[in-house]
């Protein structure tokens, strides 16, 4: 054999299929595509919070939310401390004292606007 020594490999149990064994306390569950409008500079926030986690957004959005509706803080002192910290780099300065009360500015043109007329266009 070439000077190679052989090794035994008995006893060894390498499963062929990881990706179909289920772990009984995992939930399985089907997700969707969304597509959500929320302020800007909140989304930025949320991003980096999630890429910080190394988790996606849906996933950081799902675990918020699930403890929300239970009445739970979904953040760590040390998240809170970050959260902080990305709020005054993106300058978001609103919290939850504004959640109800939060008006879009109003665009020019875009999808679904109708583009104003120029004043020399306007009827006289």
């Amino acid at each position: 054999m070439g000077g190679r020594t052989k090794r035994r490999l008995d006893g060894i149990n390498v499963p062929w299929y990881i990706g179909t064994m289920i772990n009984e306390s995992q939930l399985i569950i089907e997700r969707v595509q969304t597509g959500v409008r929320m302020e800007k500079r909140l989304l930025k926030v949320l991003k980096a919070l999630a890429e910080y986690h190394d988790m996606s957004l849906g996933d950081l959005l799902e675990g918020i939310v699930l403890h929300a509706f239970d009445g739970k803080t979904p953040f760590s002192p040390e998240s809170l401390k970050r959260i902080h910290d990305l709020k005054k780099f993106y300058a978001l300065d609103l919290d939850s004292s504004a959640s109800h009360r939060l008006t879009e500015i109003k665009r020019r043109s875009g999808p679904g606007n109708a583009p104003e007329k120029k004043s020399s266009e306007k009827k006289k």
